[in-house]
């Protein structure tokens, strides 16, 4: 089995390929007005804040941002992107920091912290940083296959 991985490669990770220490590639994610009014709206959330530039200034904001539920899905594609189609998620868990405006990037980094052989649950530490500052650091739990044991053919 194989997935496009976040550089774009066709990878599968089995959980004995994978060493606690391994980074994963970053993953520059451009962020456009249209990308965040979007996302914001398709997961349901018309805080005005996310779609309307002058009530977000209004309310104290510099712009409209991106909303947390968008966020929680890029930092899933970023892992799941890594760890390939196989992969399970088990938990994500995310706070965030500065906001993430239209017209930035926010780069995505992770590193395996943490093995746990007994359910093959990988654990990664993730941070996005945008030109402000840090906008999401958190952890995600996949649970990754076992590596075949052979072909058959």
């Amino acid at each position: 089995m194989s997935g496009v991985g976040v550089t774009g490669d066709l990878v599968s990770r089995n959980y004995e390929d994978v060493a606690v220490g391994e980074e994963l590639p970053e993953l520059s994610i451009p962020l456009t007005r249209t990308m965040i009014v979007a996302t914001a709206l398709a997961s349901r959330d018309y805080q005005d804040v996310h779609h309307d530039p002058s009530l977000a200034v209004e309310r104290g904001s510099k712009d409209v941002f991106m909303n947390i539920l968008t966020t929680n899905g890029l930092v899933d594609r970023y892992v799941t992107g890594w760890a390939g189609p196989a992969a399970i998620v088990k938990a994500i868990k995310i706070r965030l920091g500065a906001p993430n405006y239209p017209g930035d990037t926010m780069v995505l980094t992770g590193t395996v912290q943490a093995k746990d052989d007994s359910g093959r649950r990988v654990e990664i530490a993730v941070r996005g940083v945008n030109a402000i500052g840090p906008h999401v650091t958190g952890t995600v739990v996949v649970e990754l296959p076992a590596e075949a044991q052979g072909s058959g053919a």
